[in-house]
């Protein structure tokens, strides 16, 4: 039989309901502020790239945002938004001055559908636009116009102030998360030397750009003086460090590309060509960029992005003097690369040195490599430690930004999770017991330890991120000794072989219940003792109490409470100054006495109630 379809089912959605209806072509996703790409976040980047926008156009020094709870402020000292046209520009789709290159150039905001997707998805909006002496402001709620008032006088400068509520009834119990906020604030400042943002009544400022970038995201010592070159439209930080993997920053017109595109790839390929050239040697592309860390942005005009959400460029050409972006890279880097070297042997050798090593590294490993996928070549076929799921992160699946593994340990808890998970966009990496600890062990164990092999080649990322096949990796372990040990020796190993999967924010911690809380009408899972105490209190009478000791005892039809939309994740984070060698060796090298003291001062003993109540 052939489905009812008429004339009655084809719909047209005006502007807000189609935002409100396909968050994901604006946002990319909706989340409630556990990642950093989570909608709240584009929300807040949306307003201030507008921002931004006016500040390199020469207007406006500084910007400032107050983020209180859920309320989001955010005023700008540029041109302000012609008055008579604050209306259109906040609620009609594809109204901007961004098409006119005389009014903007080498803008982020680029086809005038920001702010009304801030305006559609929030449940007040508010925008102000001060001009020449003049103001005037819209109300909206969901898009829909609650305030139009009429043009008033003011004394206030020039620019505009939006103040938003991203809309619960859509992102949920969200909660703003200070440390991915500072890093977007703190992108900002690196790529506009001389930017004053006034974040909560903090002042954040950079003087030295990319360099300062850099300088705050070394996790240990570079192996040589930090390399810098900037042009009208281009700027490169860069050095070697001594963690493992590559690790780039790339952004273009402001706009931080963490998928990087056209621009990043020539800057590969030109790096590359210039290190041969200037030492005349063919070394392996690997061997050039293994352990580099590199800041890299670029100013195109009329850039083209694979979406809304702008973290991939797809434009080739470098407008107006009309080189191809590979070109224009390739010309940069070869000019100023090999004038460097030539100018500073001591860096020069010290380069040459970081790449020899690299190269004897990877020789010496090559062997172990070759036995480790004839391995895993076998394990395959037979393994079972790998449930995986349909959609991956390195595909073009409209979900791909949901993908997620849990790595978990025992059969009983991966049982659980394999049978509660949702086989389009969740895996499952099952351990046999306590993985080894590898602090001060050089990479070759990934390879001779068959687990770590078969897990380093179920997230696909051997070669580096760009191909990694999940969007989350969620170590889910029992919330006892343990299960905490297991924690640190993933993250140990991560920190030391994949630092860049825990800075580009895809490592997680799952968070499980501790206690089931019912009676007979209503069931509620606590996460903390404070929250058992709230459930017994909603609850009153004598409800029935268990206290969870492993993952393993949670049923699948439990699971799906807590892995499905209402999963509790918590990032695992490096912060400005954190040192991943002292780290490792603080937590992970020899009993010291000052961990000793940590323990001992950090330890908390919890009543386990054996039976139920």
């Amino acid at each position: 039989m052939v489905a009812n379809y008429s004339e009655e089912h084809i719909k047209t959605l005006d502007w807000k309901d189609h935002i409100r209806t396909r968050p994901g072509m604006y946002i990319g996703k909706l989340g409630d502020g556990t990642t950093a790409d989570d909608g709240i976040y584009i929300l807040i980047k949306e307003v201030i790239d507008n921002s931004i926008d006016e500040y390199m156009m020469g207007f406006g020094k500084s910007i400032i945002i107050d983020i209180i709870e859920r309320k989001v402020r955010i005023r700008d000292h540029g041109r302000g938004i012609p008055l008579g046209k604050v209306l259109d520009v906040s609620s009609k789709m594809n109204t901007g001055a961004k098409y006119d290159d005389q009014a903007f150039k080498k803008a982020v905001g680029l086809n005038g559908v920001g702010i009304k997707a801030v305006n559609a998805l929030s449940s007040q909006f508010i925008i102000t636009s001060f001009r020449e002496g003049q103001k005037k402001t819209v109300e909206y709620s969901r898009g829909k116009v609650v305030k139009d008032s009429e043009i008033e006088t003011t004394e206030e400068d020039n620019g505009v102030e939006i103040t938003f509520y991203a809309d619960e009834d859509l992102f949920g119990e969200y909660k703003f998360n200070e440390d991915f906020i500072e890093k977007l604030l703190k992108n900002y400042i690196y790529l506009n030397a001389g930017l004053v943002i006034n974040y909560n009544g903090e002042k954040m400022v950079s003087k030295n750009g990319l360099v300062d970038l850099l300088e705050d995201n070394l996790n240990s010592q570079g192996q040589y003086p930090i390399i810098h070159f900037k042009e009208q439209d281009i700027e490169l930080a860069m050095t070697h460090g001594r963690q493992y993997g590559e690790e780039y920053h790339s952004y273009v017109n402001g706009q931080h590309t963490t998928m990087g595109g056209t621009h990043l790839t020539a800057f590969k390929e030109a790096l590359v060509k210039t290190i041969r050239d200037f030492y005349g040697k063919d070394f392996e592309p690997q061997d050039i960029r293994a352990s580099i860390i590199a800041a890299f942005s670029v100013k195109v005009q009329d850039p083209v992005f694979e979406s809304q959400t702008k973290t991939k460029l797809g434009s080739k050409d470098m407008e107006p003097d009309g080189r191809t972006i590979r070109q224009a890279v390739l010309d940069f880097i070869k000019t100023n690369l090999d004038n460097y070297l030539h100018k500073n042997p001591e860096t020069a050798e010290l380069l040459l040195k970081r790449i020899v090593e690299s190269e004897k590294e990877r020789k010496a490993m090559s062997g172990i490599k070759k036995l480790a996928r004839e391995r895993s070549k076998k394990a395959s076929l037979h393994n079972r430690k790998l449930r995986d799921c349909r959609v991956h992160y390195n595909s073009k699946h409209e979900k791909k930004l949901e993908t997620s593994i849990f790595i978990t340990e025992g059969d009983s808890a991966s049982g659980s999770i394999t049978k509660s998970r949702d086989v389009n966009t969740q895996a499952v990496f099952s351990l046999k017991g306590k993985p080894k600890n590898t602090f001060g062990l050089t990479k070759k164990v990934v390879y001779e330890n068959e687990e770590f092999n078969l897990l380093q080649a179920a997230l696909n990322i051997e070669e580096g991120l760009e191909n990694i096949r999940y969007n989350k990796v969620i170590i889910a372990t029992d919330a006892d000794v343990d299960g905490m040990h297991i924690r640190l020796l993933l993250i140990t190993f991560f920190l030391q072989f994949f630092p860049d999967l825990i800075k580009n924010g895809h490592l997680f911690l799952l968070q499980t219940p501790l206690f089931r809380v019912r009676n007979k009408k209503e069931t509620i899972y606590c996460y903390s003792e404070e929250e058992k105490e709230n459930a017994i209190d909603k609850l009153r009478g004598k409800p029935e109490i268990t206290r969870f000791k492993g993952l393993g005892e949670i049923s699948p039809d439990e699971f799906k409470e807590f892995i499905g939309k209402k999963i509790r994740l918590e990032p695992v984070t490096l912060k400005k100054g954190d040192q991943i060698n002292k780290l490792l060796e603080f937590y992970m090298g020899k009993n010291t006495p000052e961990r000793q003291d940590f323990i001992i001062n950090n330890l908390k003993i919890e009543e386990v109630l054996e039976e139920p109540i």
